[in-house]
C-alpha cells in the first residue's frame, strides 16, 4: 500500500458506488457487482442526442445545438437553415418577377434582402427578424404596384411565410418569452396595419402567418421552456449534493471530536491528580515547587472544563442540553456517552455479534494490540472494522470476510476483506446511502495522519485497508488535522 492516500472509490464493501474522485471533482458511479451493464454506458441514440440539443438553451451569441456532443450535430443548424435560403431565394426571385410581374432588379433585391439573413438566425435570430420584417414590410407595399398581383397572396407571399416560420423556429429556441410574445404581436400589427393598404382582388395572407407563426412560438418556446427548467433542477440537485456532502462531512467531524473527547478527558484528568497529589506523594516539596504543580492543576482543571462545555454544544442536536460533566445526557439524552470509548481489545466481541447476524467473519489480531497503541488509534482502529463490517452486511450479505489487524513498532495495519454476495442474499438496492462509511473512515485515517486504501476486488469482492502510524500519529493529526490533505480529498465519498 502506498504511503499517500489512496482512495480508489469505484464502490465499498461488498460493491458499493463510489462518490467523488480527489480533488472533488465528481466520479462516475459504478454498478455493484458483476458484468457492467450496458445500458448504463451505451451511448446516447442520435435522436435522444438531437432532442436534449433541442431542450438546451443557447447562451447569448451561442449557435443553436452548440452543447451537442458531435460535431454534424452542431453543425446540423447551420446546415438547414441554408437549404432554406438556397431553396427560397431562386424561388422568391422568379415567383416576383414572374407571377408577381415586379421588376427583375427589385426582384432580386428582395429576394436577396428576405432570404439571406436567415443565415443569422442560429446564432442571432432577433437581428435576422428585425433585418427579415422591414424587407418583408418593404417588399410588401411595392408589390401594390406590380403589374399582376391581383389573384395572389398579399402582404406575404408563400415564400415570406415559409422563411418566417423558419425565424420563429429560431427564436422559440433561444428568446424569451417575452421576446416571442413581441415579435408575435409585432407580426400581427404589420399585417393589420398593410390590411387597409390591400390592392383589389388579393388573398390576405396576414392572418394565416399570425397564427402559424403564434404554433411554431409556442411550440419551441415549451422545448425550451422545458429546457431551463432540466437545467434548473440539476443546479439544485448539485447544490443540493454539495450541502448533503458538506453536511455529512461536519456531522462526521463533530461525532469523532465527541468520542475523542472522552480520550482526551481521561488524560487531563490523569494530569489534574497527579499535579494535586504531588506534594503528598513527594514531602519536602519546595514551596515555588508546590505553587507550580498547584497551577498545572488548575490549568488542567480549566482546560477539562472548557473541553465539557464544547462538548454539550456538539452532543445536544440543536446546540442545547447536558453534556458529559454537567449531569445531562448528553447525546440526545440517550445516556450512553459515560460508557468507555470500545478500541482494538473490543475486536472479539464485534466480530462475535457480526457473525451471531449471520455473517461469516474471520478475525486475525495481533497479540497485545490493544496494549500497544495509543487511545486515539485505539479508537479509530475499532470504528474503522466497524464501518467496514456495517457496510459487508449490507451490501454483501453472506460474503465471507476476513479481518486482520497488525501491529509493528511504528504503525498499525488494518485490513478488511469480502468476497462477492451469496447468490440467494438480498442485497440493499444501489442509492446515495447516508454518506458515513468512508466519510468517516477518512476522517478517522486523517486525524492519526495515516493513509487509507479502499478498493473493489476482481471476484466482486471488496478490500478496506488502512495504516495508522503510532509514535508519530499525534504529530501528523497534528499536521494534517481535519483542515489537512494527507492525500485524501476534504469532500464527501457517498456511500450507500
Amino acid at each position: 500500500m502506498s504511503d499517500d492516500a489512496r482512495e480508489r472509490t469505484g464502490g465499498q464493501p461488498g460493491g458499493r458506488p463510489g462518490g467523488r474522485r480527489p480533488g472533488g471533482r465528481p466520479g462516475r458511479r459504478t454498478p455493484a457487482r458483476g458484468p457492467t451493464r450496458t445500458a448504463d454506458t451505451r451511448e446516447p441514440r442520435p435522436l435522444a442526442q438531437l432532442a436534449a440539443a433541442l431542450r438546451t438553451p443557447a447562451a447569448a451569441a451561442q449557435p443553436l445545438f452548440a452543447e451537442a456532443p458531435k460535431a454534424w450535430q452542431r453543425a446540423l443548424p447551420y446546415l438547414v437553415v441554408g437549404l432554406f435560403v438556397v431553396s427560397l431565394l431562386p424561388t422568391t426571385i422568379a415567383v416576383l418577377a414572374g407571377d408577381y410581374g415586379m421588376d427583375g432588379g427589385w426582384s432580386g433585391a428582395l429576394g436577396v434582402a428576405q432570404t439571406v439573413p436567415l443565415l443569422l438566425a442560429v446564432t442571432r435570430p432577433v437581428p435576422a427578424w428585425l433585418l427579415v420584417t422591414v424587407a418583408d414590410t418593404v417588399g410588401a407595399i411595392l408589390l401594390t404596384q406590380a403589374d399582376k398581383v391581383a389573384g395572389h397572396p398579399w402582404p406575404w407571399t408563400p415564400m415570406v411565410i415559409v422563411g418566417n416560420l423558419v425565424l420563429m423556429a429560431c427564436l422559440g429556441l433561444r428568446e424569451s418569452v417575452r421576446t416571442l410574445v413581441g415579435v408575435w404581436l409585432v407580426t400581427g400589427a404589420l399585417g393589420a396595419v398593410l390590411g387597409f393598404f390591400q390592392p383589389a382582388d388579393t388573398m390576405n395572407t396576414a392572418a394565416l402567418l399570425f397564427v402559424l407563426g403564434g404554433v411554431v412560438l409556442a411550440l419551441t418556446g415549451a422545448l425550451r421552456g422545458l429546457g431551463d427548467a432540466r437545467r434548473r433542477i440539476a443546479e439544485q440537485e448539485s447544490i443540493s449534493e454539495a450541502e448533503r456532502s458538506r453536511r455529512t462531512l461536519l456531522e462526521e467531524r463533530a461525532r469523532i471530536a465527541r468520542e475523542l473527547h472522552d480520550v482526551v478527558a481521561h488524560h487531563m484528568s490523569v494530569i489534574t491528580v497527579q499535579a494535586d497529589s504531588a506534594p503528598y506523594r513527594l514531602p519536602g516539596m519546595p514551596e515555588p515547587v508546590q505553587q507550580e504543580f498547584a497551577a498545572i492543576a488548575a490549568s488542567a482543571r480549566e482546560s477539562l472544563g472548557e473541553m465539557r462545555r464544547l462538548l454539550t454544544v456538539l452532543r445536544a442536536p440543536d446546540g442545547a442540553g447536558g453534556g458529559a460533566g454537567d449531569g445531562g445526557t448528553g447525546d440526545g439524552g440517550t445516556g450512553g456517552v459515560r460508557a468507555p470509548q470500545p478500541g482494538i481489545g473490543r475486536l472479539q466481541q464485534l466480530v462475535e455479534a457480526t457473525v451471531r447476524a449471520g455473517q461469516p467473519v474471520v478475525l486475525s489480531l495481533a497479540a497485545g494490540a490493544a496494549e500497544a497503541v495509543p487511545p486515539a488509534v485505539d479508537l479509530s482502529a475499532y470504528r474503522i472494522v466497524q464501518e467496514a463490517l456495517a457496510n459487508v452486511v449490507r451490501h454483501a450479505p453472506g460474503a465471507p470476510t476476513r479481518v486482520s489487524v497488525t501491529v509493528d513498532d511504528d504503525e498499525v495495519l488494518i485490513l478488511v476483506v469480502n468476497g462477492p454476495a451469496a447468490r440467494d442474499a438480498v442485497v440493499e438496492p444501489e442509492g446515495p446511502g447516508t454518506g458515513h462509511g468512508l466519510v468517516g473512515m477518512r476522517e478517522r485515517v486523517r486525524l492519526t495522519g495515516g493513509t487509507l486504501d479502499t478498493g473493489p476486488l476482481p471476484d466482486g469482492g471488496f478490500r478496506v485497508a488502512a495504516r495508522l502510524p503510532l509514535g508519530s500519529g499525534g504529530a501528523a493529526a497534528g499536521r494534517h488535522g481535519t483542515n489537512g490533505t494527507n492525500g485524501t480529498n476534504d469532500t464527501n465519498e457517498e456511500r450507500s
